[in-house]
């Protein structure tokens, strides 16, 4: 029998405190939220916990444009009039406010993404789980999606030093542009986004024809869904594709995206999906026993985010959950019955089986296009970051440099 999995789980309060504004759909309380109820089941008994480290500009910078991350540092709520035109050329504004301590959340939560890679990459753990990452839309010189910084791609890079082939697997209701776009060129990494396709919907691309191109055609696979996919058909679905692209693939680590607002009953979302079906996805993927980075991502109905990311933090601890919810700080937004498990969503399923078996069947045919796994000449490994120089007398005594 293989020995248990070794999880690091990494996390930072401050992450959860702070607020885009009245109004906007996104909420970081749902993190904390998130790790109380993880805290409350004991699973942290389970896990090694760490805090992150905070991204240095120069690691934003592996990714995106150094004006742009430059622009983000600098900017605060109070300065903004002064800057309408980078405002708009970066796309900050109603969909991506700037907000107080706005570099600093990005800052903590691309730190956590990097340091799951970092201790993969070093065989610390098996699995590596930052709830606070997934913010799959930000662009290389723009946010997008209530997204700033895209600590997936920088989280892939991180990983594509060890490992000649990456998977990226995304069950955010919303399609995984920012990702995709990334590596639309390569065959290093393979991005795979299961969506809500049409009808406008956020943020318009993914289609199944979008397959990628130059070496990376037929590198990225598009699951474009229509409103209301239930969890029979939606993980029947992600098993059948999933479980062909990793003997196809046979890529070396792992990232999954966990959005949540695919979930039944969500502010932004449209699909029926119950917590067992989402969940259902992420025991899937860790049955393939390859080193795997988990992320949360969208999810706006912020008791339900909790309850899924928590249910899937027992998914990867291969720990049951009781269904009766323990008492924790936040007891009162799972009230009056406090229980994990939500009901199911009552959205008429749009999805045919006609539908799904149309898009199975091409997404199918992509795949024989692909040779067997791309082999890559694997150079000598770069260095994680250095830490840049710092003077000491400024830095904070409290703030130490350890992870814990």
């Amino acid at each position: 029998m293989r020995p248990k999995d070794k999880i690091a789980y990494f996390y930072d309060g401050d992450v959860g405190s702070v607020y885009f504004g009245p109004n906007h759909p996104m909420k970081p309380h749902r993190l904390c939220m998130t790790h109380h109820l993880v805290l409350a089941y004991d699973l942290h008994k389970k896990m090694e916990i760490y805090r992150p480290h905070k991204a240095y500009p120069v690691e934003l910078a592996q990714f995106h444009s150094a004006d742009y991350v430059e622009f983000l540092h600098r900017i605060t709520p109070d300065t903004q009039h002064l800057f309408s035109n980078e405002l708009a050329r970066y796309n900050l504004g109603e969909d991506c406010p700037v907000f107080e301590n706005l570099f600093e959340f990005c800052q903590i939560y691309a730190g956590g993404t990097i340091d799951a890679a970092r201790r993969l990459n070093n065989q610390l753990c098996d699995i590596a789980i930052n709830w606070a990452g997934g913010l799959h839309h930000a662009k290389k010189c723009e946010a997008s999606g209530f997204c700033y910084i895209n600590d997936l791609v920088l989280g892939i890079l991180e990983l594509l030093k060890y490992h000649a082939r990456v998977l990226y697997i995304d069950i955010d209701v919303h399609h995984g542009d920012g990702v995709e776009e990334a590596f639309y060129f390569t065959d290093r990494v393979m991005t795979v986004s299961f969506h809500k396709y049409g009808d406008m919907f956020f943020p318009g691309t993914g289609d199944v024809k979008d397959i990628g191109e130059r070496e990376g055609k037929f590198y990225a696979i598009n699951v474009p869904l229509k409103d209301g996919i239930d969890d029979t058909s939606f993980t029947r679905l992600f098993k059948t594709i999933i479980s062909k692209v990793v003997e196809m693939y046979q890529p070396g680590a792992i990232v999954l995206q966990c959005g949540a607002d695919s979930l039944a009953g969500d502010r932004l979302g449209c699909f029926n999906l119950s917590i067992d079906g989402h969940a259902e996805c992420v025991r899937i993927v860790k049955k393939f026993n390859l080193p795997l980075l988990v992320t949360g991502g969208g999810g706006y109905t912020k008791e339900n985010v909790a309850r899924c990311w928590t249910v899937e933090t027992g998914v990867l601890l291969d720990t049951e959950l009781p269904n009766e919810i323990p008492e924790n700080e936040y007891i009162k937004y799972f009230a009056p019955e406090c229980l994990l498990n939500i009901p199911n969503g009552h959205i008429e399923n749009l999805n045919s089986k006609s539908y799904i078996s149309t898009i199975k069947m091409q997404v199918l045919e992509n795949l024989r296009c692909i040779q067997h796994a791309p082999g890559v000449q694997m150079q000598e490994v770069p260095p994680d970051f250095f830490i840049p120089d710092f003077d000491e007398d400024e830095q904070n005594p409290d703030e130490r440099m350890d992870r814990k």
